[in-house]
């Protein structure tokens, strides 16, 4: 039987997951609820993009296996989106499906900046840690399944809405549903601006420090991941010390690929600004206390951040 509260649920979000992790062994069991005098849906698992990835997969009202209708799903290496399309329209808010995988382990080296004394940490290659074991390529051990959301960020300045990429950095991404779920970001500001890099390009607006000092964390450390999102304009990053694995809450938006392109590969980069470029611009032009810092004389605030629907960018059909 179900919960009131899950009831309820299927009443706007017309498939959820049983269970957010499920285990290599146990399927993915959804309860799929469809539009009144509808019969039949279908679900079918999509890429970031709307790319179609499986074959649609018909279904009725209940309970269904989503590895035993969706064999495709075994074979997936990083998360994907699933979909219920009903005479070819989607239904719903997608649900996330992310394989559970051994973690990409950075590989490192002492490297030294320009100035040829100051040495730092530089991320040289990733290594599977079931390789060790003498697996070849990820192991995979269940799946976390989830309904997908945008993050809404709500600044003194406006609003800015950032589109989630679990596909590239799962477990960020993960993290930072949890700690904006849990109110962390409430009340904060944006702490270090720098409008520009040494080398004249726009570079980073950061926040999400609780403390506002650029001090703060949540209390935990955050493990690297290996993205593929290319740092660029609107592109949210997590912030961390030298330490490769030291990411915590604090995050960064980017001002230009010009500026952040070295970034790649060295810190995780975990979604893309959908709307509210022209925020993202204002708030890096707030004067400055002390440039070589980016501390602002009056640091542009952070209202709240939430999870808001998913928006759609694509009406790809059945």
């Amino acid at each position: 039987m179900f919960s009131i509260l899950v009831l309820a649920s299927l009443l706007s979000q017309p498939v959820l997951p049983l269970h957010t992790y499920n285990g290599i062994n146990n399927g993915i069991v959804v309860q799929v609820e469809l539009p009144e005098g509808e019969d039949v849906g279908h679900l079918v698992l999509k890429s970031h993009d709307g790319q179609q990835l499986s074959n649609p997969a018909a279904v009725t009202k209940g309970t269904h296996n989503l590895v035993a209708r969706i064999p495709e799903i075994n074979k997936l290496t990083y998360a994907v989106w699933l979909e219920l399309l009903v005479d070819g329209e989607s239904v719903g808010e997608s649900l996330i499906v992310q394989p559970l995988a051994s973690r990409e382990v950075p590989v490192v080296e002492e490297a030294f900046r320009q100035d040829g004394k100051t040495s730092y940490t530089k991320i040289v290659g990733w290594q599977n840690e079931a390789e060790e074991d003498g697996v070849e390529g990820a192991f995979i051990s269940g799946w976390r399944v989830y309904v997908a959301k945008d993050i809404l960020i709500e600044t003194d300045h406006g609003n800015i809405l950032v589109a989630m990429r679990p596909d590239v950095a799962p477990n960020t991404v993960w993290n930072f549903r949890e700690l904006t779920k849990g109110g962390l970001y409430q009340n904060t500001n944006f702490h270090r601006i720098v409008p520009l890099s040494s080398k004249g390009h726009p570079f980073v607006i950061q926040g999400g420090d609780p403390t506002g000092t650029g001090m703060g964390g949540a209390g935990s450390w955050l493990p690297i991941e290996n993205s593929s999102l290319e740092h660029d304009f609107g592109v949210i990053s997590m912030a961390r010390a030298g330490d490769t694995d030291s990411a915590g809450c604090q995050f960064f938006l980017c001002l230009s690929r010009e500026g952040t392109a070295r970034l790649d590969g060295q810190y995780c980069s975990f979604g893309e600004t959908i709307e509210g470029e022209e925020v993202i611009r204002l708030i890096a032009q707030a004067p400055l206390r002390d440039p070589s810092t980016g501390e602002p004389i009056t640091p542009p605030r952070i209202n709240s951040i939430s999870l808001v629907p998913k928006k759609r960018l694509d009406s790809t059909p059945e």
